[in-house]
């Protein structure tokens, strides 16, 4: 049976499990029952399997054990998103919803498993890694420290996109994902009477000078070839409406897409944000968290994957992601052992598709089968030429 006759088989049990993966999301690191069905469909199909790696992780290996080893990662939690799609399988728990496609993402590593469990002899060993936890861009870092990348000699990966029709998936080489920050500037002042202004120092209109300043500074204190976003999504502080502020705390996010530039960015916000606020007579605190690196697809590793997509969708349903995404994605933590590459996999519809973190995100789910055909032949064009990257 080719491989083309046994995904036709086997992508409306697909299908059916994406449908109650759905409807039953667990969100970062309680991924339990997911890990818990992949493990045992995995167990199931021959694969040697060892869960809670990584804590709610699930890896599972296949092949001679002295071969060169290659390796797929896909993740596997939901986002706390109310869904509104109506779709019959939507989402049983409330305020919970695979918002970003890890459902789909999910049955692509089970299809793959499929495949190449029914291949006779692989001429290599493959990994499968399905991570937990990516939505907090922490479950990459966890396999990672539990030794999921040893040994690996190339990596590959996909992610669901909205922006690209179903049937067709983008490759890029290089950079694909942006370094992503996490932000928590702390605005301190003197509290007062709201009539005397002049009495105490406004840690609210010291805030707003933060966010709107630091905007005005990125465009004529950073390099404009090197784009950088800082956005802001919560703002606390303030007792009442005649009390001057004493305190306020900021929590955004920083993207960027220049690797040294990345590190530059916490000391130079700091400072920044400490010059604004003691000008008007406040103090600030700055605390900055690295949330992943850029993720950089390998050269030789995306050639190889772009000549297996075309040989299985042809050359018009393989398309070039013309610009990079100031998304982050800590696969990004898995490369820094291996090299390797993500594929976009598009999922828009007929009638198009919500955005990702959107409570009407919908992907349309013939993606499924296209994932796993082109996967599957990368793998397998992978052992073939011996490309390690």
């Amino acid at each position: 049976m080719s491989h083309h006759e046994l995904l036709d088989r086997d992508l409306t049990q697909l299908i059916e499990l994406r449908r109650h993966l759905h409807a039953h999301p667990e969100l970062s690191g309680q991924e339990h029952q997911t890990a818990a069905l992949i493990a045992g469909e995995l167990r199931d199909l021959g694969w040697q399997v060892q869960e809670g790696v990584g804590r709610t992780g699930v890896l599972a290996e296949l092949g001679p054990s002295s071969a060169p080893l290659v390796g797929l990662r896909v993740d596997m939690d939901a986002l706390p998103v109310e869904e509104r799609t109506g779709l019959a399988f939507a989402s049983k728990q409330q305020g919970v919803m695979h918002a970003c496609g890890h459902d789909i993402h999910t049955c692509i590593g089970l299809g793959v498993a499929r495949m190449l469990a029914a291949e006779s002899a692989l001429q290599a060993r493959v990994r499968l890694l399905f991570q937990p936890a990516e939505e907090l861009a922490k479950g990459a870092i966890w396999m990672r420290d539990a030794g999921a990348t040893e040994g690996l000699q190339a990596l590959f990966g996909v992610h669901v996109v909205p922006d690209l029709p179903a049937g067709t998936v983008g490759v890029r080489s290089g950079c694909l994902t942006a370094a992503a920050g996490e932000l928590e500037i702390t605005v301190n002042g003197v509290g007062g009477h709201g009539a005397r202004p002049h009495q105490s120092v406004d840690a609210i209109w010291l805030a707003a000078r933060v966010v709107t300043e630091l905007q005005q500074c990125i465009s004529r204190r950073l390099n404009a070839l090197q784009p950088v976003v800082i956005s802001f999504g919560k703002i606390e502080g303030g007792k009442a409406f005649n009390v001057i502020a004493d305190q306020v705390r900021l929590l955004g996010t920083v993207r960027c897409l220049d690797v040294e530039q990345h590190q530059q960015l916490p000391q130079w916000i700091e400072q920044t944000v400490e010059e604004i606020c003691r000008s008007g007579g406040g103090q600030a605190q700055v605390r900055y968290r690295c949330i992943a690196p850029p993720v950089w697809n390998d050269v030789a590793l995306t050639s190889l994957l772009e000549t297996a997509a075309v040989g299985c969708l042809g050359r018009e349903s393989v398309l070039p992601v013309d610009l990079p995404s100031l998304g982050a994605e800590d696969f990004a933590e898995l490369l820094r052992d291996v090299p390797g590459t993500m594929m976009r996999l598009g999922v828009a519809g007929p009638q198009g598709c919500a955005p990702l973190h959107n409570g009407a995100f919908d992907p349309d789910e013939r993606a499924l089968g296209v994932g796993v055909r082109v996967l599957t032949a990368t793998l397998l064009a992978w052992m073939e030429r011996g490309v390690n990257g």
